[in-house]
C-alpha cells in the first residue's frame, strides 16, 4: 500500500505534464494557422470621381521651360575719352532718346589738343608749299639745262615727304575733334535709364560704364533648355508664359501677367559647362513687364495621339513609376514605363507603357492604397479619353 500511493502520484504528474505539452502545441499550431489564412479587409468603396479609364487622348505635346526677361534693345554707355565728368543729371527711371545728352566730359584739355593739331597741320601745310615752290623752281632749270636730273627728282621727293606730313597732320586734327566731340556723352538709343553707375564730379577712365539704357517696348523671353530639350524646339513654335508679379493673385491679375510668345532665335551654341542651349521667345505684348522678371510656361511643340494618363496618377514612391489598376475587385500595383508630358482637358497628361487601353485606375484623388486592398466601385469610372479643351496657346 504504501508502494502504490508514490507511483500514483508519479503517474499522476506525468499526465498533467503531458496535457499541458499538448494544450501548448495545439494553441501554436492554431495561432501558425491563423497567421497563414488572410486576414480579412474591409472593403473600400470608391465614387466615379476616384477611378478613371485609360484611354487613347489626343495630346498638345509641350515642353515646360523658364527664364528671365530681357530687353531686346539696351545699351551700356561708356566714356569714350578720360576726364571729369560733369552734367550727368539722368537717374534710374528717366526716359531717353537716341543723341540725347545725358552727360559731358570736361573738354579743355581736348580743345588744347585740338588747336594744336591744328597748329602743326598748318605748319605742315606751309613747308609743303615751300616744297612745291622749290620743286617748280627746280622744274624750270631743269628745262634750260642748269641743273641736273637728280637734283630735280630729289626736289620732288622732298615734296612728296612734305605733302605726306601734312596729311598726318590733318589725320591728326581730326583724331583731336573726334576725341573733342567725344566729350560729349548721347544715348545710343531710346529707351529708360535702368541703372546709374557713376557721379557728377568723379573722374572717369576710357571705357567705364556711366549709365544702362533699355528699350521696353519689345522684350524677350530668354529661356535655359537642355541639349536634349532643345533638339525639338524650332523658330516659330508658340508658347504660354506667366510672367511673375507683385500684385495681388485676383483672375483680372492673372491675365495681366499671362501672355503669348514665339521662338525668335535659338543660339547655336552650347553653354560651356552646363551644355544647356539658350532659346529667346519674343513676347506678343510688352506692357506692364520689366527686364529681370522671372517667367514660366510651356513650349507647345504639337499634337499626337497617344494612350496616357493624368500625370498625377502615376505613383513615384518606389523606385520604379507605378498605377494603381483595379483588376477583380482588388488594388494592383502595375509598373509603367512614361514618356513625353502634354497637355488636354486642362491636365497634364503622361504616355504610358504597361497598361492596356480600358484599365480601369485610381485617381491620385484616393491616396495610396496597400497593393491587395479589396474596392467596390459604386458607379463607372470616367475615361481619360474625354475631348480635350483647346489648348491656351
Amino acid at each position: 500500500m504504501s508502494r502504490w500511493v508514490p507511483c500514483s502520484a508519479a503517474a499522476l504528474a506525468l499526465a498533467l505534464v503531458a496535457g499541458s505539452a499538448l494544450h501548448v502545441v495545439e494553441r501554436r499550431q492554431a495561432q501558425g494557422a491563423l497567421a497563414r489564412s488572410p486576414a480579412t479587409e474591409a472593403t473600400v468603396n470608391l465614387l466615379s470621381a476616384d477611378v478613371l479609364r485609360v484611354a487613347s487622348i489626343d495630346m498638345a505635346q509641350t515642353l515646360p521651360l523658364s527664364g528671365t526677361l530681357r530687353a531686346v534693345d539696351s545699351a551700356v554707355v561708356k566714356a569714350k575719352v578720360a576726364g571729369e565728368l560733369g552734367g550727368l543729371t539722368v537717374r534710374e527711371g528717366d526716359t531717353v532718346k537716341a543723341g540725347q545728352v545725358i552727360a559731358r566730359i570736361d573738354a579743355s584739355d581736348y580743345e588744347s589738343r585740338v588747336r594744336q593739331a591744328q597748329e602743326q597741320a598748318d605748319s605742315a601745310a606751309a613747308q609743303a608749299e615751300v616744297a612745291q615752290r622749290s620743286y617748280d623752281n627746280n622744274q624750270a632749270l631743269v628745262d634750260q639745262g642748269f641743273i641736273s636730273r637728280t637734283a630735280l627728282d630729289n626736289s620732288l621727293s622732298s615734296l612728296n615727304a612734305a605733302r605726306a606730313t601734312h596729311r598726318a597732320a590733318l589725320a591728326g586734327v581730326d583724331m583731336a575733334r573726334k576725341a573733342l566731340g567725344d566729350t560729349v556723352v548721347r544715348s545710343p538709343i531710346d529707351g529708360q535709364v535702368a541703372a546709374r553707375l557713376v557721379q557728377s564730379g568723379e573722374r572717369v577712365a576710357v571705357d567705364t560704364k556711366l549709365v544702362e539704357i533699355v528699350d521696353l517696348r519689345r522684350i524677350e523671353l530668354e529661356a535655359v533648355l537642355s541639349a536634349a530639350e532643345s533638339v525639338a524646339v524650332r523658330v516659330g513654335q508658340r508658347a504660354s508664359l506667366q510672367v511673375e508679379s507683385v500684385g495681388a493673385p485676383g483672375t483680372a491679375d492673372r491675365r495681366e501677367r499671362e501672355v503669348d510668345a514665339t521662338v525668335a532665335r535659338i543660339n547655336p551654341s552650347a553653354q560651356a559647362g552646363s551644355r544647356s542651349v539658350l532659346v529667346y521667345l519674343a513676347l506678343e505684348r510688352s506692357e506692364g513687364f520689366r527686364q529681370g522678371l522671372y517667367a514660366q510656361g510651356s513650349l507647345l511643340l504639337g499634337r499626337s495621339r497617344a494612350l496616357a494618363v493624368p500625370l498625377a496618377a502615376v505613383r513615384v514612391d518606389k523606385p520604379e513609376p507605378y498605377v494603381q489598376q483595379v483588376v477583380d475587385g482588388h488594388v494592383h500595383d502595375a509598373a509603367v514605363q512614361t514618356g513625353r508630358r502634354g497637355q488636354a482637358d486642362g491636365q497634364t497628361f503622361v504616355t504610358v507603357a504597361g497598361v492596356e487601353e480600358g484599365a480601369t485606375l485610381l485617381a491620385a484623388s484616393t491616396g495610396t492604397l496597400r497593393d491587395g486592398t479589396p474596392v467596390h466601385i459604386n458607379a463607372v469610372g470616367a475615361s481619360v479619353a474625354a475631348a480635350p479643351a483647346r489648348a491656351p496657346l
